[in-house]
């Protein structure tokens, strides 16, 4: 069976010495949703949100238009695409 995608929106910035990503918001995200982020040659992996943060604050949900900070487990760059898996 496959799992449906839907895009959720794009990382625009990603700060590698904590491994936190900036995702602009394209639909809302809330903490335990699984995300996939999908972008160069070799870049597609799942994780699921654990803590989201806007300006240092912790957030249970985001809405749409929000940039939000989530902690990943893998390197990704700026213009790489989130999806949230369904």
């Amino acid at each position: 069976m496959a799992t449906k995608r839907k895009s959720i929106g794009e990382i625009i910035h990603y700060f590698s010495k904590i491994k936190v990503v900036i995702i602009k918001l394209a639909a809302p995200l809330a903490v335990g949703d699984e995300i996939n982020i999908i972008g160069g040659e070799n870049t597609d992996f799942n994780a699921t949100v654990k803590s989201m943060e806007v300006e240092h604050e912790k957030l249970e949900k985001a809405k749409k238009g929000m940039e939000v900070g989530i902690k990943v487990s893998k390197k990704v760059r700026e213009g790489y695409k989130v999806f949230k898996v369904e």
